[in-house]
């Protein structure tokens, strides 16, 4: 059953929200992504370790559901097909994990070289709409959430006589196709501004908001046509990392997702503000803007799950998402412990409240604040 996003979008009156953000706290069900479990190379150097089959992966992710992983992510075909669904569909019976997403890998071959959904070489084109009706299918039969698209190898680095809107409607019109072909299972965009691309379309979150709106307007199947009476069926999947290379910010990104009942998913890690994509643990740059996320996202009563998206290097595997859900508990313990009447009085009052939302950050996130100066009372 199709969960319904639509309740994200309720709005609440000041005290509402107040009373909302006593109540509610986000369920921290963790996923993984299979992909970052055995070690690879780099543009930079050789692996750290040696690599791991599909099967020794698995037996590791089945380890850490003692530390809160729930689900898990692959990729089709390379991660996940036809030849080891068995092997997954065991792994998800004998330990509870879930399978959340089966992702088409539409990126990486050479084929998709000059885009893939996108690609004006239509052949190509065909071969990436095929892969995602495979992809659909196979989130079918497993009952995923949803299918993530990374549009990753979809753009273009020298901008002069391209036909952006056409290489846009191609984009969308053949997600539109593939989800007609198999109704019934909703899609996550997660952009990317850019790498490997040097642009890459639909890249910021706006953009995926645009998409989403775009591709469900195409959809035809009287299936698909239904569900979108009361619910969407394409929406984000916004990672950290990836808000953060487009000098977005994370929390006001998260809201504009949240607006339109389509938060489908998260991934998380930490980033500098653009740079690279570097895939850190959760909370090693910029745990407040991870902080302010969560806070938006317990405001509009998300009820999703939080999939940890790194690149763990020079530590094991184990360690690095284990650190990473334990940063994401350390952070919203924090958010679910503040004065969340003072705070919102702070937002809705702040000619009254000068300085003070700053003051009852710096108190929450002290080991000791008896050393601090006394707290000014908040007008509320």
């Amino acid at each position: 059953m199709l969960e319904n996003t639509s309740y994200q979008m309720k709005r609440r009156s000041v005290d509402e929200l107040i009373q909302h953000l006593k109540t509610f706290e986000l369920d921290l069900k963790f996923s993984v992504g299979i992909w970052y479990f055995s070690d690879h190379p780099s543009r930079f150097h050789a692996p750290l370790g040696e690599p791991k089959t599909i099967e020794e992966r698995l037996e590791i992710i089945a380890k850490l559901k003692d530390y809160g992983v729930c689900a898990l992510e692959a990729h089709y075909p390379n991660e996940i097909n036809e030849d080891n669904l068995e092997l997954y569909k065991k792994f998800s019976r004998d330990t509870g994990i879930k399978i959340l997403s089966v992702i088409p890998n539409l990126f990486y071959e050479n084929d998709f070289e000059f885009s893939s959904l996108a690609s004006p070489i239509e052949e190509v084109r065909k071969k990436a709409i095929e892969r995602l009706k495979t992809s659909l299918m196979l989130n079918k039969e497993l009952d995923c959430e949803f299918c993530i698209i990374w549009p990753g190898g979809d753009g273009y680095e020298n901008q002069f006589g391209i036909d952006f809107i056409r290489m846009r409607d191609r984009f969308a019109e053949g997600i539109a196709e593939a989800m007609d072909a198999v109704p019934g299972v909703k899609v996550a965009i997660e952009p990317k501004p850019y790498e490997p691309r040097g642009r890459i379309i639909y890249g910021l979150t706006g953009e995926g908001i645009l998409l989403a709106q775009k591709v469900e307007k195409l959809l035809q199947n009287p299936e698909n046509k239904k569900i979108l009476e009361d619910d969407s069926l394409v929406g984000l999947n916004p990672e950290v990392g990836h808000v953060l290379m487009g000098f977005e910010d994370l929390a006001y990104a998260f809201s504009l997702a949240l607006e339109y009942g389509k938060l489908y998913h998260t991934h998380w890690n930490s980033q500098p503000l653009g740079n690279y994509d570097q895939d850190l643990n959760v909370g090693v740059i910029s745990p407040e803007q991870a902080e302010a996320a969560l806070y938006v996202m317990k405001m509009y009563g998300y009820r999703g799950y939080f999939g940890i998206d790194i690149n763990p290097e020079r530590m094991p595997v184990e360690r690095a998402v284990i650190n990473s859900i334990d940063a994401i508990k350390a952070m919203n313990d924090r958010i679910n412990n503040l004065p969340h009447e003072d705070i919102i009085a702070c937002t809705e009052k702040p000619h009254k409240n000068r300085g003070l939302l700053e003051a009852i950050l710096i108190r929450a996130r002290a080991n000791n604040p008896s050393i601090l100066s006394p707290m000014p009372k908040v007008e509320r």
